[in-house]
């Protein structure tokens, strides 16, 4: 299984490694088989005194950034995934956000990385979590300095605001094993305010649980994240979530990628 979540990460970060922009590549960003030798991935050996993996599920979000204006270009990747796979929270809620998802896996990314470097887009972060059965962790997507009111649609067209500040938006996301099924997980993500005054962050945070969803994954799968169109504000839980008002504006989505069930 190590090898196995090893060969998916060079698949994975081979294709997405040419949207990294510019010239020279520094050495941190080269693709990952530039960086190790063959002899890397292979599994630790008992016999010399390795140490046997940690039981976890293993996530790779990778947040693409594209022009405003070319938002077209992710039309391409939404017809190619599938929404069936999604359970969402409230799926009426999760649209009138303005939010899309679809599910995908590996063979799909070559396809969706031609669309993405057509459209100009550029890979702005990349974060690994190693979550341990039932565990959730954050991934921040957008910080609020000072107290706003950050607006949102809670149930039909019905628009409400929720004053929130200072502190993070994140993207929490849950992993837990399925019982009698080995290499599938269930996975829960959903946005969260979380307070950066808390002392007990779990106790003073603002769900924002209706444009939450599940599905179930296993290793090469992954979820695609982002939006109908851009907003050109912070005001909204799409704007903070999917826009950057920056002197170029741009589309922000998030690839949620399966790596390894280490069961």
């Amino acid at each position: 299984m190590v090898m196995d979540r090893f060969f998916l990460r060079v698949i994975l970060l081979g294709i997405i490694g040419l949207l990294g922009g510019g010239c020279a590549v520094p050495e941190k960003d080269k693709p990952i088989w530039e960086r190790m030798k063959i002899t890397d991935l292979e599994p630790p050996n008992k016999e010399q005194g390795g140490i046997e993996p940690l039981k976890t599920i293993d996530f790779d979000i990778i947040v693409f950034e594209i022009p405003a204006e070319n938002i077209k270009a992710f039309d391409g990747i939404w017809g190619m995934l599938y929404t069936q796979p999604l359970r969402f929270n409230d799926r009426d809620a999760f649209k009138a956000n303005l939010f899309l998802a679809g599910f995908g896996q590996i063979e799909m990314l070559r396809r969706i990385d031609s669309l993405l470097q057509a459209a100009d887009a550029k890979k702005a972060e990349r974060t690994s979590l190693f979550l341990q059965d039932g565990q959730a962790d954050d991934v921040m997507v957008a910080r609020l300095p000072r107290e706003q009111t950050v607006f949102y649609i809670s149930t039909g067209d019905s628009t409400e605001g929720a004053t929130l500040g200072p502190g993070v938006l994140v993207l929490r996301i849950k992993a837990d094993k399925i019982t009698g099924s080995r290499g599938v997980c269930s996975v829960s993500i959903q946005p969260v305010f979380v307070s950066g005054l808390a002392l007990n962050r779990r106790t003073d945070e603002f769900s924002f649980a209706r444009c939450g969803f599940e599905l179930k994954m296993s290793p090469q799968d992954f979820v695609f994240l982002g939006t109908e169109k851009y907003i050109s504000h912070q005001m909204t839980l799409s704007g903070l979530l999917f826009s950057k008002t920056a002197e170029k504006p741009v589309v922000r989505s998030y690839m949620i990628f399966c790596s390894g069930i280490n069961d």
